[in-house]
């Protein structure tokens, strides 16, 4: 492979996995590391955790990417992508996947035991969340999973412990994702029918779907609501500000998002969901910062 080539593939694949969606969990993760330090940490332990971030998501979105390549041609929302395509080759793929995973260990290992001791557990939730659908309606409760790594993964690269709080924090993530991963999932409701492949609105039809979706998301906002109970310092009233915006967004995807109407889809997933997790981290280390 030429050096002119290998900046090719090396950009498809970054384009591929969308590096810029790292944004929505890496506030949560950020959230994590400020609640466990009461503050900021060193900026050595900052650097690391954006690492391993950086590691976790990118080797998770090129591992979707691989194992999906078949289903992505035959399905016309998918079939551009660069792996269908034909912009990048697997074996590409699959030596960016091990490097990002060796990435994420390579973190790990820099933070504290406990972190690199977990970090292969990370990376099979990660890899687990694509063959999902292909057996269970719930594989949006798995991605939930995965990216509730992110605040939990901070936390105890800061302290090398699990609390309540992570663990709190960590729900809210998970229920968070997965409701929002349940209306993304209604654009290939007909697909997955037809393909054999589980989801949600496969399984419970688009208003079964838009129901789930709500109640995950009433659930993440009483998690956010017990979180200044659980956490030992408390968390006052920025942060209280903080919970007001994200309901606010919340209501505003579950408007937009309609039986018969998606058109705002992208909407309600990329816009509000970035400015949720952006805003959430704002508020809550502005209340923790002056405190």
């Amino acid at each position: 492979m030429t050096a002119k080539s290998f900046v090719q593939q090396s950009r498809t694949v970054l384009e591929m996995i969308k590096i810029e969606h790292t944004l929505f969990a890496l506030p949560f993760a950020f959230l994590g590391m400020m609640l466990a330090a009461e503050g900021v940490p060193l900026w050595r332990t900052v650097l690391w955790i954006v690492v391993a971030m950086v590691g976790a998501r990118s080797a998770a979105m090129g591992f979707n990417r691989l194992v999906d390549r078949k289903i992505d041609a035959v399905n016309p929302r998918t079939a551009r992508r660069a792996l269908p395509a034909g912009l990048v080759t697997p074996g590409a793929v699959a030596a960016f996947v091990a490097a990002s995973s060796g990435l994420l260990i390579l973190a790990a290992w820099q933070l504290n035991p406990l972190a690199l001791a977990l970090s292969p557990v990370a990376l099979f939730i990660l890899f687990l969340y694509s063959y999902t659908k292909r057996f269970t309606w719930a594989s949006h409760l798995i991605l939930g999973l995965s990216l509730a790594g992110a605040p939990l993964g901070a936390w105890i690269a800061v302290r090398g412990d699990v609390q309540t709080t992570p663990l709190i924090l960590a729900g809210v993530v998970l229920t968070w994702v997965a409701g929002f991963d349940v209306l993304y999932a209604l654009q290939d409701v007909e697909f997955d029918r037809g393909a054999g492949l589980y989801s949600i609105p496969a399984r419970f039809g688009v208003m079964g779907a838009l129901w789930i979706s709500a109640f995950l998301h009433a659930v993440t906002l009483a998690l956010l609501a017990l979180l200044p109970r659980v956490y030992p310092q408390g968390l006052r009233h920025w942060y209280w500000v903080g919970w007001a915006g994200c309901l606010l967004l919340l209501i505003y995807q579950h408007w937009v998002v309609r039986p018969g109407d998606l058109s705002r889809l992208n909407a309600a997933f990329f816009n509000a969901n970035g400015a949720l997790s952006v805003w959430l981290f704002a508020a809550t280390a502005l209340d923790i910062l002056l405190s």
